[in-house]
């Protein structure tokens, strides 16, 4: 009974938040009424883990706690390291099956399972607010980008995968193709759990890769058990796919697991390193997408209207909880003042709140250990002689949209990674000034440019260190058939995307065919 009120609280709060017509109202309660009792009262994650199908764990149950109000969403069954072990024998139990299985096969289960997450989006997106804090329409968004990452997996295994090469040695012929990695471990951040998910979890499956994902604890429903539930749903095969919830120990077992012969990592820098060690001591395949500290740069003959806009979007969507946030803003000094009074302008007018209960602009930062890491931040660069122009207030876990004047690059506002909804303005007096400071930053992921010659901006684009760059936009861009990614402390040289996919989760094999054999000297 509970579980039933608990779900109809949920339903009449988004109906409501989302403005539904009496009739509209009527039908989702009783559908909501019909799902639960037709089902289980409780769903079948509180209890178990998908071990290629849903069987019962060790590990201890975890809170799901929304970080709006604190309060128990729900709880989860957790994995332990030996969940770690068993799923990696079920997978390559499963593995070689799967690999074989026809191409046109793998790609139905793709299309099927981008289909159930349209059909489940109202469920799936409820939870992503509830459980990380997300605004309806980020939710909204994370979904159907997710939705195309399925789509363009189902593409993958249709794709050329080798090549012919000539031979110097009479009667040989030489070919080149792309074999499956084995398995994949995908360890997944809480920000964008599921968009961050599932663009390894697609093509490593397209690509004849058995999967075990270790959502982030934070989101473990909306980035894991209910991914679960929508691949099962669509048919794969069991075995081919696990969820492992749970703390840093299930994460190290997985890196360190030796039939898991890929991981692919996106979240911290710091955590991203240790990952990057291990796999490279166990010569272990690895993707890692790190943190950024990300530049907008105005040049000054940039279009200011257009400029605050992108850079409002870049620095605040989601409370700043991207690693493609804007995170310095690089302004050249002659129209620095009508930037930041743009900018701050924008900043004020957005609405912060709980995003299950109301219209806002911004919902709370993922827990109150970052929202006072926000703040510290803040206060420290403040200290440092850095203004607050708009925002600056911490209320709990929501943090106002703050831009900051007179950063220097020796204050954290400049040199950390915030992480929150923060845009500190750094001023510079020439291109090659602005050059410097972007590379004065270790990371390397994205930077946008804003000029009215997109011939400099493409010059200025040439000689800084970053992985992606966005000329008169925001930082903020992802397209499932572009290959992404970051330099330096962002990242390895790995890519998400597109044609990167097809090297990304696969390995290589090179044949080399004789029709006779021949005789060799000895």
């Amino acid at each position: 009974m509970a579980y039933f009120l608990e779900q109809l609280y949920f339903h009449i709060s988004i109906s409501v938040v989302s403005e539904l017509k009496p009739s509209q109202l009527v039908i989702t309660l009783a559908n909501t009424i019909r799902n639960i009792y037709m089902n289980e009262t409780s769903p079948i994650w509180e209890d178990k883990i998908y071990l290629g199908q849903w069987q019962t764990a060790e590990g201890p149950q975890a809170a799901v706690i929304g970080p709006a109000t604190g309060e128990v969403l729900a709880k989860v069954q957790t994995a332990t390291p030996v969940d770690v072990g068993r799923a990696a024998l079920i997978a390559n139990s499963a593995q070689q099956h799967w690999a074989t299985l026809p191409f046109d096969q793998k790609a139905e289960i793709l299309r099927r399972a981008a289909a159930l997450l349209k059909e489940r989006a109202e469920e799936i997106n409820r939870w992503n607010i509830r459980e990380c804090g997300s605004t309806a329409a980020k939710a909204e968004w994370e979904l159907q980008v997710t939705y195309e990452q399925a789509q363009m997996a189902a593409a993958l295994p249709m794709q050329p995968n080798g090549q012919i090469f000539p031979s110097s040695m009479p009667g040989r012929r030489n070919y080149w193709k792309r074999v499956p990695i084995g398995t994949v471990g995908v360890i997944a951040p809480w920000n964008f759990p599921i968009l961050l998910a599932m663009r390894s979890v697609f093509p490593a499956l397209a690509m004849g890769n058995c999967v075990i994902l270790k959502p982030a604890p934070m989101s473990a429903i909306c980035g894991g058990a209910l991914m679960a539930e929508v691949l099962e749903a669509a048919g794969l095969p069991e075995g081919v796919f696990h969820v492992l919830p749970g703390g840093p120990e299930v994460g190290e077992a997985l890196v360190q697991h030796s039939d898991v012969g890929m991981i692919s990592f996106t979240g911290s820098t710091a955590v991203g390193e240790k990952i990057g060690e291990t796999c490279g001591r166990m010569l272990k395949k690895c993707a890692l997408e790190l943190g950024g500290n990300n530049a907008m740069v105005i040049l000054d003959d940039a279009d200011l209207d257009a400029a605050a806009s992108s850079a409002a979007w870049g620095a605040f969507l989601h409370q700043g909880q991207i690693c493609m946030q804007a995170g310095r803003h690089l302004v050249h000094r002659s129209v620095a003042d009508k930037y930041m009074n743009k900018l701050a302008e924008r900043a004020t007018r957005l609405v912060t709140g709980d995003p299950w209960k109301q219209q806002v602009h911004l919902g709370p930062l993922i827990n109150e250990t970052q929202a006072r890491r926000v703040e510290e931040i803040v206060n420290r660069s403040v200290a440092m002689g850095a203004n607050v122009v708009a925002g600056g207030k911490r209320d709990g876990n929501f943090f106002e949209a703050t831009v900051l004047s007179g950063v220097t690059p020796e204050m954290p506002a400049f040199g950390e990674e915030i992480f929150g909804p923060v845009a500190p303005i750094t001023l510079f007096d020439s291109d090659e000034e602005a050059i410097a400071l972007v590379n004065a930053s270790p990371y390397g992921l994205a930077a946008a440019i804003h000029s009215a010659s997109t011939e400099r901006a493409q010059r200025f684009a040439e000689r800084i260190r970053v992985g992606m760059v966005h000329i008169n936009d925001q930082t903020v861009n992802n397209e499932f058939q572009v290959p992404f990614g970051g330099m330096g402390r962002s990242g390895t040289s790995g890519r998400f995307g597109g044609p990167a996919n097809l090297d990304e989760f696969t390995t290589t094999q090179w044949v080399s065919v004789m029709e006779q054999g021949i005789q060799y000297p000895f």
